[in-house]
């Protein structure tokens, strides 16, 4: 069984041979090394690329050991290299390698060599990349599989893909395992032994507990406006800690950089400028989210919009919670500032989409309710409501467009149309 990841296929291709060495990053196990070794491989082999031409070398296994040592593999490279055709260098876990920097700078001096390596997290990578490579790193984002991606292999219809992908996220692996136990256990000793073990090492943190209850914090709140003073509050109220408020920062911090989690950031749409706090954190992989805690807190309602804010920003779209202030009556007849949250602010370029995430509309009320930010938006753009409830497209007279959940993540065009 083969996931096609056509996404990130289409924007390797798009890169190729444009100086930059590319850079695939992403969180473990959403199939980076995957990607570049065998689909892109495939690829290269189909429009006619000799084997002997593919220099891959995967810096995480024993047998390759010698070659984190940087000349070494600088000559290894330098020997396989033996005409003037392109030649094309894969690199796996690239972090594994010494002076990983300095390396890929020696590469790039290779006219005829086109350069893609991986990694697991952006401290070693996407930050460095970009500020020791000055413009020649180009990196490339992969996140876990999404619902289109996951219909294409699942064996049952798109209601029983929807249950499973709530609950069990989008890590291929949990597509190959045949029960869900399986598959809890798998993304369960997967976030504790390779996640957070990964975190404490890389950031020599001693304060594991603290780490933990952190993750335990943001896993039940997605989706819900904090911030990291908010975050210290609970700390004291629940768990009587007296962890440091740049404490909560840093690990804060440590999460986004290990791509386990991202945050977006509240837009006043009408002033057009971003609002400090509080902001909204949202998890790579819904499916780690629910292994964090032991499977007992799935609130589709909550997991829908955190899906959604993935699927945006797998859509290139950069996305933030919008925030539109109304002057309006209050209970005592006085006027007064009314604040209304528009779930999702999407930009592209020059398109933009407000976005609201609502499980069902049962009736006018609740419709309204859903509907009273975007009714507040006085520009052009594409309103819309996402609901799970099975429905066909439609516009209402005030021209939002409602859509089910499955049009929009089945369709990658949804948002056009």
């Amino acid at each position: 069984m083969e996931i096609k990841r056509d996404i990130y296929l289409k924007k390797i291709i798009e890169r190729m041979h444009n100086g930059m060495i590319k850079v695939i990053t992403g969180i473990r196990r959403s199939g980076k090394s995957y990607l570049v070794f065998n689909i892109f491989r495939n690829y290269l082999l189909s429009q006619g690329v000799q084997q002997d031409h593919i220099i891959a070398i995967e810096l995480d296994t024993l047998e390759n050991a010698k070659y984190r040592d940087p000349f070494l593999i600088l000559e290894y490279i330098k020997g396989r290299i033996t005409d003037n055709d392109d030649y094309y260098i894969f690199l796996d876990e690239v972090q594994m390698l010494d002076r990983f920097t300095d390396v890929m700078n020696s590469l790039l001096h290779i006219s005829n060599a086109d350069i893609y390596v991986t990694g697991s997290n952006s401290k070693f990578l996407s930050k460095d990349i970009i500020t020791e490579f000055r413009g020649r790193g180009d990196e490339i984002h992969i996140y876990p599989v999404t619902f289109r991606e996951y219909m294409d292999v699942f064996t049952g219809d798109k209601y029983e893909g929807w249950s499973s992908y709530v609950v069990f996220g989008g890590l291929p692996l949990t597509l190959t395992m045949n029960s869900d136990e399986q598959k809890m256990e798998y993304l369960t000793k997967l976030f504790d032994e390779t996640y957070i073990k990964d975190i404490v090492e890389r950031n020599h943190i001693s304060k594991i507990q603290e780490l933990s209850d952190l993750i335990d914090i943001i896993a039940s709140g997605i989706g819900a406006p904090t911030n990291p003073a908010k975050i210290e509050s609970t700390f004291r109220s629940v768990i009587h800690s007296d962890i440091s408020l740049n404490t909560i920062r840093t690990y804060i911090t440590y999460l986004e950089d290990a791509f386990l989690i991202s945050e977006a950031h509240r837009y006043d749409v009408k002033g057009r400028k971003y609002i400090g706090t509080p902001l909204k954190y949202y998890f790579e992989d819904t499916g780690l989210r629910n292994a964090r805690l032991g499977f007992r807190q799935i609130e589709e309602t909550h997991i829908m919009e955190n899906i959604i804010y993935n699927e945006l920003r797998v859509r290139g779209y950069r996305v933030d919670v919008g925030v539109v202030e109304k002057r309006a009556k209050n209970e005592d007849g006085k006027v007064a500032q009314k604040q209304y949250e528009v779930d999702f602010v999407a930009n592209m370029g020059s398109k933009r989409y407000y976005i609201q995430s609502a499980l069902s509309l049962p009736d006018r009320e609740k419709r309204e309710q859903e509907k009273a930010s975007l009714a507040n938006i006085n520009d052009s753009f594409k309103k819309i409501i996402i609901v799970k409830d099975v429905i066909k497209p439609w516009y209402d007279e005030d021209g939002v467009l409602t859509m089910s959940i499955y049009d929009f993540l089945l369709d990658e065009k949804s948002l056009d149309k």
